[in-house]
């Protein structure tokens, strides 16, 4: 008698293509099993449309230990639904959507307080804890709470922009820096985050945005999109001077390492604020001798991507021209080469890469 042997549930026999993690400095596109569902509440989506972000640049470094080597790499990406579990009611087999960076289950404690990046059986997952989006297949956990239908005509290369750049930009920068009417705001680092950052800061009308970076061609982009003054140099002696000697209303940190976040810290007039929007991997000088007495306030984040849906009307009605902070485009199969430009950003001018499947 022959007795049939079944594959165990959540594995699969078809392959795929995935740009995997090997450990420190190392990293590969090469065949992996196909995902499948797991649970009643996952999406399978074949990826059409992903890109690469600072933060798998620093896993590749090795800065965040807890990526496994194996691990499929992304957190940003728009598909094509294949596969829905029984209990997914919001997706259906062959509708476009957007992939949110942070899942979430939208039930917990954390989910119900907006905090969907603190989500209990989520959060900041894609490409970190689970196989992420730089793959020709991904299954997406929580899928009524972390996909997103993309509208009719909306094109897909803008709108893969809200996966992660817009509301961390929009949330942590702008919301956490309580831009208002008026303002003069300070973005210091003109990279992805920066830009859109500048991006969502300018819905609330400040009278000021000034860009800071050493890099000449991200400020002329950041002009582009409506920065009202650039600083390349001496930045807080610009920035005073800029200001009258004042300091500027909202100071956002869009870098993450101490010497950025030190610039913010001084160039904050009374009442002013600082948000944090870069990832920092080592300790900053927090300089409280002399901020005591100015009535700062210091805010972090990591996005919740609640605003996506505002957002994303936005951009179905032009208010924010996305794609244009797409600079390079290459075939998905092409990724270890789209790696090597992104990762030589300033001698290769590179913004965000699209990668289309």
């Amino acid at each position: 008698m022959t007795i049939a042997h079944q594959m165990p549930a959540g594995r699969s026999t078809k392959p795929m293509k995935a740009l995997v993690y090997e450990g420190p400095g190392q990293r590969s596109w090469k065949d992996k099993p196909r995902p499948c569902i797991e649970k009643p509440t996952d999406t399978i989506v074949r990826l059409t449309h992903t890109t690469i972000c600072g933060t798998d640049l620093h896993i590749l470094k090795g800065d965040v230990p807890t990526v496994e080597a194996g691990r499929t790499l992304g957190h940003e990406g728009i598909g094509i639904v294949e596969e829905v579990g029984d209990s997914v009611s919001s997706v259906k087999q062959g509708d476009q959507v957007l992939i949110s960076c942070i899942t979430s289950c939208g039930h917990c404690d954390y989910c119900k307080q907006g905090m969907y990046a603190h989500c209990r059986d989520g959060g900041w997952i894609l490409g970190h804890k689970i196989d992420g989006t730089q793959a020709e297949f991904v299954r997406i956990p929580h899928a009524d709470n972390s996909l997103y239908r993309l509208p009719p005509g909306l094109d897909p290369a803008a709108a893969l922009m809200l996966s992660d750049i817009l509301p961390t930009g929009h949330e942590i920068g702008a919301l956490n820096g309580e831009v208002k009417l008026g303002d003069t705001v300070a973005i210091v680092g003109a990279g992805p985050i920066g830009l859109a950052a500048l991006l969502t800061s300018r819905f609330y009308s400040p009278a000021h945005i000034i860009m800071v970076d050493p890099d000449e061609n991200r400020l002329a982009v950041a002009r582009q999109l409506g920065a009202t003054e650039i600083v390349s140099t001496n930045p807080v002696e610009e920035i005073m001077s800029l200001t009258h000697g004042e300091g500027v209303d909202v100071a956002m940190e869009a870098v993450g390492i101490p010497e950025t976040f030190d610039i913010c810290q001084s160039i904050l007039r009374p009442g002013g604020k600082l948000a944090n929007i870069g990832v920092h991997g080592k300790s900053v000088d927090f300089h409280i001798e002399d901020l005591w007495i100015k009535n700062i306030t210091l805010r972090t984040g990591l996005v919740n991507t609640n605003t996506i849906p505002v957002l994303m009307r936005f951009l179905e009605s032009g208010g924010i021209d996305a794609e244009s902070l797409i600079t390079h485009r290459f075939d998905l199969n092409d990724i270890e080469q789209a790696y090597n430009v992104f990762a030589q950003a300033a001698s290769e001018k590179a913004i965000k890469v699209l990668l289309t499947s």
